[in-house]
């Protein structure tokens, strides 16, 4: 995965959409992500019924109740022009699989669409959080995956500027509180979507 991001300029340069796939929950997706340094495509979890869309696909291993490691490249007009496995063991080349996108976007025959640009957050922006807070958590979680390292952080728990700041932006003491051009964004499922959206489009 960590190969794939490296070459996500390349993958939306030739129109394409990365999707990870996988049996495991978005909780897993998000930890697991961090994990490897960030993961900003979108991870889909094929959670319940467990497997249903690896088993469409043809991919599902239902003796070892797990997905094989296959790759499908699905052209714009829905064709799927290439599906290979490396097993659950192997491993991917990420360059060329990016060089299989540009060959298929090369030859598409149906019309593309250009890749949204990330918009960024723009000045000002600031995330409070508070310690033992597994919303705040999923909130860190989420920045680092979409590599928002120039975030503001401001922890809420530890720095009492940072709380009278939190209750003057967003009337409450509720955290995590993202605060993008001035208006604070409350909820960790917002806080994630919109931050997704700001730096990582789809």
């Amino acid at each position: 995965m960590p190969g794939v991001e490296a070459l996500l300029a390349r993958f939306r340069a030739a129109h394409t959409q990365v999707l990870g796939v996988s049996i495991d929950s978005v909780h897993c997706h998000a930890n697991w992500g961090r994990d490897l340094g960030g993961v900003s495509f979108p991870l889909l979890a094929d959670f319940h019924p467990k497997g249903a869309m690896a088993e469409a696909y043809g991919t599902y291993l239902a003796g070892a109740g797990l997905t094989d490691r296959a790759t499908v490249i699905v052209d714009s007009g829905g064709t799927v022009r290439h599906a290979s496995s490396v097993t659950p063991a192997g491993e991917r080349d990420p360059e060329e699989l990016a060089s299989l996108c540009e060959q298929i976007d090369r030859e598409a025959g149906t019309p593309t669409q250009a890749a949204a640009e990330p918009q960024g957050l723009g000045p000002g922006a600031v995330l409070y959080v508070k310690n033992h807070c597994g919303f705040s958590r999923r909130a860190r979680v989420a920045v680092d995956n979409v590599h928002a390292a120039d975030l503001a952080l401001r922890n809420a728990s530890d720095d009492a500027q940072a709380l009278d700041a939190l209750r003057d932006v967003s009337g409450a003491e509720t955290a995590p509180c993202l605060v993008l051009d001035g208006s604070p964004v409350a909820e960790s499922d917002v806080i994630v979507r919109s931050l997704a959206e700001r730096l990582a489009p789809i």
